[in-house]
């Protein structure tokens, strides 16, 4: 398959160039990191591409973090036409997020859609895996984990039959350090939340680092493409390419 049909743009002239082409069509591509790192911004810069060309988007936002004012900013005069094809979907809790999943199913159904967005996948899942384990029900965390197996499994059987792209955010924890071990000079790691579930099912990984406003994108994961980095910066009409002196 051509290269152009086999995936779609990143919305960002050097995202694209770094990633070969943009985001493959047929895999979840998992995006991850701590706040402020740029990952809803990842996400609008690729809906607002698709939505251009007249193309469906489904968004399921789960943070909040949705802008129409930045979508705005990044599309244009012609942010009216945009929106209209962008359908988003605000989950408040994790069942609710279960049904999002319910209507995501049926749209995809009656639309033609070309990209598929949850943005903030495990921030609902977190909140009630939290509540659970603070009561000690076993049987409800194993509820909880299936579920968000569940929902990862639908977006790959999506986009593997309906070769429609699917990206999704993920947040990062750090590991508790005792003071032996900071003694020792041990580093805090970032874990993705929900680790092995999201990591089965996604064939893509990126992940987004903030380090003083000096901010830089990780390829972790990829079927074709070995692990590499990028140094970029937001702008006010994207993502662009930044080298550090």
């Amino acid at each position: 398959m051509p290269e152009e049909e086999r995936k779609i743009s990143a919305g960002s002239y050097d995202l694209n160039k770094w990633l070969y082409g943009g985001y493959e069509k047929d895999i979840i591509t998992t995006i991850y990191g701590g706040a402020g790192t740029g990952k809803t911004n990842f996400c609008l810069l690729a809906s607002i591409s698709q939505a251009k060309k007249g193309n469906k988007v489904i968004f399921i936002d789960t943070e909040g973090g949705f802008s129409v004012e930045r979508v705005k900013q990044l599309a244009g005069d012609n942010y009216n036409n945009i929106l209209k094809n962008i359908l988003l979907l605000k989950p408040v809790n994790f069942d609710e997020q279960e049904k999002a999943f319910s209507d995501l199913l049926r749209e995809i159904k009656n639309k033609s859609v070309s990209l598929i967005i949850v943005d903030g996948m495990t921030m609902l899942y977190r909140l009630e895996l939290a509540e659970a384990i603070k009561s000690k029900e076993e049987e409800r965390i194993r509820e909880i984990n299936s579920k968000l197996a569940k929902q990862m499994r639908i977006l790959a059987e999506i986009a593997r039959n309906r070769n429609i792209p699917v990206l999704v955010t993920n947040q990062v924890y750090t590991e508790f350090l005792s003071e032996e071990d900071l003694k020792k000079g041990k580093k805090k790691e970032f874990h993705m939340v929900g680790g092995d579930i999201l990591k089965y099912w996604s064939k893509s990984i990126i992940e987004l680092i903030n380090e003083r406003g000096k901010r830089k994108v990780i390829l972790r994961k990829h079927r074709s493409l070995p692990k590499k980095e990028l140094n970029f910066e937001i702008t006010g009409s994207g993502v662009r390419k930044r080298g550090w002196i």
